[in-house]
């Protein structure tokens, strides 16, 4: 089972939420955020997320592979779990996913512009960590762009810490 906590992925800092930082209680979102749902990535949603994270990357540094490709290695790694990619949707369509390994690892998290600012990204990380918990995993990891000062200020609001300074790859 490959180890995503060691590819670098153009990230430039990995942070980690350990034993005892995990929520207890199902999180607060908001009263907009709650008009979002929440489901598992379903095969026939591909399209739509992959839209959406290249829509989030374009924005914010990062990229994701083209939709073959990207659904190809998704959908086939050994640490898919269907229930570790969380969707979130309006009545307009797909405004959130997060999208998680078996290794409790966060590989993605993107929040649609019309849906930001809401709690709809912490709703789904700590979504994430409940999930997780319930999974009795201790740590919980993923990795950020140093410069993606927004991304950074959720994650240490949620609790997580950066453990190691990566250099970017050339």
């Amino acid at each position: 089972m490959p180890d995503r906590r060691r590819q670098s992925g153009g990230a430039a800092g990995a942070l980690s939420r350990g034993p005892g930082l995990l929520p207890v209680a199902a999180p607060r979102t908001g009263r907009r955020a709650a008009a979002q749902r929440l489901a598992t990535y379903q095969p026939t949603m591909a399209e739509a997320v992959h839209q959406l994270l290249e829509a989030g990357y374009r924005a914010g540094g990062g990229q994701v592979s083209a939709l073959a490709v990207w659904r190809e290695r998704f959908e086939r790694d050994p640490e898919y779990d269907p229930q570790l990619c969380i969707i979130a949707s309006d009545a307009q369509g797909l405004v959130g996913v997060i999208q998680c390994w078996t290794s409790a690892y966060i590989k993605h998290l993107v929040v649609h512009p019309r849906a930001q600012g809401q709690g709809l990204g912490r709703a789904l990380l700590l979504h994430a960590f409940s999930v997780f918990q319930q999974r009795r995993e201790g740590f919980v990891d993923l990795k950020v762009l140093e410069d993606n000062l927004r991304a950074r200020q959720l994650y240490a609001s949620c609790g997580m810490r950066q453990v190691r300074r990566e250099p970017v790859p050339d």
